[in-house]
Formats: structure tokens, C-alpha cells, sequence
């Protein structure tokens, strides 16, 4: 039977999701605690690959077992075994042939950004001290939605098949001191929103313009786009999967 799990992680103290072979990651956590529990050898298969340090509002994994679990009282006692960062918010059965990661149709990402020194935003917020122009950084990013070969914004050396990912929505949020930039794609490339995110900031310091970032991405060169922004700052919020994949 297959299972997907519905998470939330902290992403501080983990080397990303995936498994690494000298180092913490919430993949390895979650398939200690699932094989624990269950008292099977367990794999789970995540929606995604985040990086150290980034975290996830929601984020779906699958996994296979023998047996047929009791899907609320299973996420009490999983949690119960979980460390503090990581929380299971929903077992759900699925189809035998559904997957995490191949079967998305949407995901969504926020990066948090403070434009004010905040001792208590430092692992969740990304410290700008310069003046922005976020209506600028807004006209810029609107016109994202215009393209869909984002190879600018790809980490170098990403083993892909494509570099195309159809962007739906990409704005910037105030809210008091601090901004949220908000980014909706089919799919995304490793690295892409923290790239992204730079570019648009330097957008908003005018140290380039939105004809620049027209540029950027037609030269599908990722030396041309900005800095990345440090991982701390950036949330999984929604993986989003067509009903059918669902057990009724």
C-alpha cells in the first residue's frame, strides 16, 4: 500500500532533504522514524529536493508498507518519535502508482525578506538594508510569466532534461517592514527562486532595470543573472497533485 504524508519542516538543521553521506538530512530522519515505527526496511520519495537550510510549509513524500495503517492514529505516534522540526500533518492512502514528485502539477515557493534588523527573524528572514523599490521589483516581476527557459537561473552543472518551467504567479507582498516574495510554477530548477529573488532585488536597488533581466534570461547564462539569496529565507509552501491520485 502506498502512503503520502503531508509535512512541515524546520530546514535549520538539516542539510537540505535529501540523503548525504556524511551529513543530517530530513529524508534520512523520516525514513529512521517510518522504519521504526513500522518495522520494515522504508524508502519515501519527496515532491521535491530542498537545500540546506531551506524550509517547508508543506511538502508531500510517498512511501510503501505491507501494512494497513490507521492514518490518524499513525501521523500521533510518527510525530511522537519525530524531533521537534519536522511535523506530520496528514497520512493519507493514495493510488498504488501515484508519486510525490512526478505527479505535482503545481508547486509554490515564499522567500521572506526584513528590511529592519530583527534579532528574531535570523534563521527565517533574509536582512536587506538597502532601500528598495519593490513597485519596480514587481513591474520585473511580472514579466517572468512572459518566459519559460529559465537556464539563467538554474544552478551550473544541473543534470536536466529541460530548462523550461511555466511560471503562473511571481509578486512581491509588503507587509510593515518586511516583503514576501510569492513564485507558482508547474516546476522549478534547482536554485532558481533564491536566483530569482537576487535578481530582483538588484532590480530594486536599481543597480539593474527590467530591460537587464530581459536580457538575463534570453542569454539562458546563469553568470549573468544576480547573487542567490541565502537559503534561510526561502519556504515550500504548497505541492499541489490532481484529486484522482487519491484512495476515495
Amino acid at each position: 500500500m502506498r502512503y503520502f504524508l503531508e509535512l512541515s519542516y524546520n530546514g535549520t538543521p538539516y542539510h537540505g532533504w535529501q540523503r548525504q553521506p556524511n551529513a543530517i538530512s530530513v529524508q534520512e530522519v523520516l525514513e529512521q522514524a517510518l522504519s521504526t515505527l513500522l518495522r520494515e526496511g522504508i524508502s519515501i520519495v519527496g515532491a521535491g529536493r530542498t537545500d540546506a537550510g531551506v524550509h517547508a510549509k508543506q511538502i508531500m513524500a510517498h512511501f510503501d508498507t505491507k501494512n494497513k495503517l490507521e492514518e490518524e492514529r499513525f501521523k500521533y505516534k510518527l510525530n511522537a518519535i519525530l524531533p521537534r522540526e519536522i511535523a506530520v500533518n496528514r497520512v493519507v492512502e493514495v493510488q498504488d502508482d501515484a508519486h510525490a514528485r512526478f505527479d505535482a502539477v503545481s508547486r509554490s515557493y515564499e522567500y521572506y525578506v526584513t528590511m529592519i534588523k530583527d534579532p528574531f527573524s535570523l534563521d527565517s528572514c533574509y536582512y536587506v538594508k538597502k532601500v528598495l523599490d519593490v513597485g519596480l521589483m514587481n513591474e520585473a516581476a511580472k514579466l517572468l510569466l512572459n518566459y519559460t527557459n529559465f537556464k539563467c537561473f538554474s544552478k551550473s552543472k544541473t543534470d536536466v532534461k529541460t530548462y523550461n518551467c511555466t511560471i503562473t504567479e511571481a509578486l512581491w507582498v509588503v507587509n510593515d517592514n518586511h516583503l514576501v516574495f510569492k513564485i507558482s510554477a508547474n516546476r522549478f530548477l534547482r536554485n532558481m527562486v533564491r536566483a530569482i529573488v537576487g535578481t530582483l532585488i538588484e532590480i530594486g536597488e536599481r543597480k539593474i532595470t527590467k530591460e537587464d533581466l530581459i536580457r538575463i534570461i534570453k542569454s539562458e547564462d546563469r553568470g549573468q543573472a544576480g547573487y542567490s539569496v541565502p537559503a534561510h529565507g526561502l519556504y515550500l509552501t504548497s505541492v499541489q497533485y490532481p484529486t484522482n491520485i487519491y484512495r476515495k
